[in-house]
């Protein structure tokens, strides 16, 4: 198997910090998997915000990591480490990746690897891990959501936003969202959410209200952040929980601290790309147990928006900047 590896790769570089013009495909060496390490012939590529903000350079990659772009693929193992126990070559896996996965081939741990799940393609495959990953960590382990609880995400037809309301769905949470347009809210509703807003025409707080009876909600999943902040502590509930994955609208808020106290809100928030292997492994096992099997149902699958070839990643991004997807964009790397 190895003597069919080649030495060279093609792989999307970011040429400078800027717009999408600057990824441009270049010639890499093909990496070598360490000890505890996959070698993947990658097949597709998820793209993701935090990519679009490498691009920009305003997000670089933690020590260690790749600066190619890419934080999720799907393909074949072509070599292990040896260390390695699980996979073996010609195994089908998607796998969370720190960067390097805008690439023909890519270096994996392997408790980030999952196996693909019955029934799915490398290309639905590849929109699973940077969401699910995120959505589980931040909706039900660091949130807390719990069957029959009430819960809020803002951009409900993002990657992370359909990936949100279909699993709080299946786990039984009453599901409100907001989304940009008339056309977005009934994409969320087809989705399983239980409302849908649109922020454009209605105050989502006030619709929140509405939908609880006064209560609000026990949870909140937000990205956008800025002025969003202390409409999201209108919004929650006595005892609500408000989590921060990202601030799109800006990363300072001037808040009343007062709400927080009198409702006895709790605000946390987390960042994946840097966690340890280990942190990523957890994550990984819990969503092997808990949730590939609702995807090998379907009662749950990522929403793929567009699907753009390898060497048309810049197409990506503009896609992505110009808000306008529902759900993932993937590059098709065959």
């Amino acid at each position: 198997m190895a003597s069919k590896i080649p030495t060279t790769m093609t792989a999307i570089e970011i040429t400078q910090p800027g717009g999408p013009l600057v990824l441009k495909p270049g010639k890499r060496g093909v990496p070598e998997a360490g000890p505890n390490e996959l070698l993947v012939q990658v097949h597709a590529a998820g793209v993701n915000r935090p990519d679009v903000l490498q691009r920009q350079g305003h997000y670089p990659p933690p020590p260690g990591a790749s600066d190619i772009p890419g934080l999720e693929i799907a393909g074949d193992v072509v070599a292990v480490g040896s260390a390695v126990t699980r996979f073996r070559p010609g195994d089908r896996v998607t796998a969370l990746v720190a960067g390097g996965g805008y690439a023909q081939y890519c270096t994996v741990h392997e408790t980030t690897a999952l196996p693909i799940p019955a029934g799915y393609g490398f290309i639905e495959a590849a929109a699973l891990p940077e969401t699910f990953f995120t959505v589980w960590h931040n909706v039900f382990e660091r949130g807390g959501l719990k069957s029959g609880e009430t819960f809020l995400v803002h951009g409900g037809t993002s990657g992370i936003g359909t990936t949100a309301i279909q699993l709080a769905s299946a786990f039984g949470a009453y599901v409100i969202t907001t989304a940009g347009s008339d056309d977005k809210c009934e994409a969320c509703l087809k989705l399983g959410a239980d409302r849908a807003v649109n922020y454009r025409t209605h105050d989502f707080v006030d619709a929140v209200k509405e939908a609880t009876g006064g209560k609000g909600v026990n949870l909140t999943l937000d990205m956008v952040g800025g002025d969003y902040t202390e409409r999201n502590y209108d919004a929650a509930a006595v005892d609500g929980r408000i989590v921060q994955i990202a601030h799109l609208n800006g990363a300072k808020a001037t808040v009343d601290v007062s709400k927080i106290m009198i409702k006895r809100l709790t605000h946390t928030g987390s960042t994946l790309r840097a966690r340890p292997v280990e942190f990523k492994a957890g994550i990984a096992r819990e969503l092997e147990l808990k949730v590939w099997p609702l995807l090998v149902q379907r009662r749950v699958a990522p929403v793929i928006d567009m699907v753009y070839p390898f060497h048309e990643a810049w197409r990506a991004h503009e896609r992505m900047e110009e808000g306008k997807h529902v759900g993932k964009i993937v590059l098709d790397v065959s």
